[in-house]
């Protein structure tokens, strides 16, 4: 049986949909390299963005994000912000889709990008293992000497108060697809975390809150390694391309 090419947003003889990789914190674009070899094998181009995610503030990262997703990625300022320099005509044929799949704060940083600048043709978000609502781990240690050393002034941003960065970001204009995990190799993690979750983020604090997301699924995966891990894969390519997750072969542990 042929497999369903990636969906395109024009003609069947257009170039494929382009995703975007975006790593989480502390993590370098070779975390990703797993999950993207797999969405370029299903078909689709792919763009692997790093960023010094321990060494710059948030704001600082969104604008070098902003940066480096030209000239692949057409970014502009919200419509309001327009000047005569920045606003172009539409193209007679749209342009393929930009999808985004993004690890921890890759998914926080997006949304951080999306409040800012507009995407023209963004298609779907699957995030994996993002503190949406913040972690409590940054609540109870971010203050602590070792945690800024290692995880930069971005990582102690991500706690659960009214001054977090999780708190100002707003919901993305697209269909975001969660996926959380349940399992922790981290047993300091595991310790702080009031819930349920994978060693850094509790299952609730995924969630983009009031039923935001398109979807959300609970994998028996762990927050270091989720982005390598097969069952990741497969539903977000699942995702990709129906803008839902295969909830019935999580079910049925197919």
């Amino acid at each position: 049986m042929s497999r369903p090419r990636p969906q395109t947003s024009a003609t069947s003889d257009a170039e494929p949909d382009l995703v975007v990789l975006l790593h989480g914190l502390a993590r370098t674009r070779r975390s990703m390299r797993r999950l993207e070899s797999r969405l370029r094998g299903e078909g689709w181009r792919t763009l692997n963005v790093g960023y010094p995610s321990t060494r710059r503030q948030p704001d600082e990262l969104v604008e070098l994000l902003h940066h480096r997703l030209g000239p692949a990625v057409q970014v502009r300022p919200k419509a309001g912000d327009e000047t005569a320099e920045t606003r172009r005509a539409a193209p007679s044929v749209p342009p393929p889709s930009v999808h985004f799949v993004t690890h921890s704060l890759g998914g926080l940083l997006l949304r951080a990008l999306l409040d800012r600048y507009e995407i023209p043709a963004l298609g779907r978000v699957v995030q994996l293992a993002p503190p949406n609502r913040g972690s409590e781990i940054v609540d109870r240690i971010g203050a602590w000497r070792a945690f800024g050393w290692i995880f930069g002034p971005t990582g102690r941003a991500l706690g659960t108060g009214p001054g977090s960065l999780p708190s100002t970001l707003g919901v993305p204009a697209a269909e975001v697809g969660v996926i959380a995990g349940s399992r922790s190799i981290n047993p300091l993690g595991s310790l702080l975390l009031p819930g349920a979750g994978d060693g850094a983020v509790t299952l609730a604090r995924t969630r983009l809150g009031d039923g935001a997301e398109k979807d959300w699924i609970v994998l028996p995966l762990d927050h270091t390694t989720i982005m390598m891990r097969e069952e990741a894969a497969r539903q977000t390519v699942h995702f990709l391309r129906h803008g839902r997750f295969d909830h019935a072969a999580k079910e049925s542990g197919g």
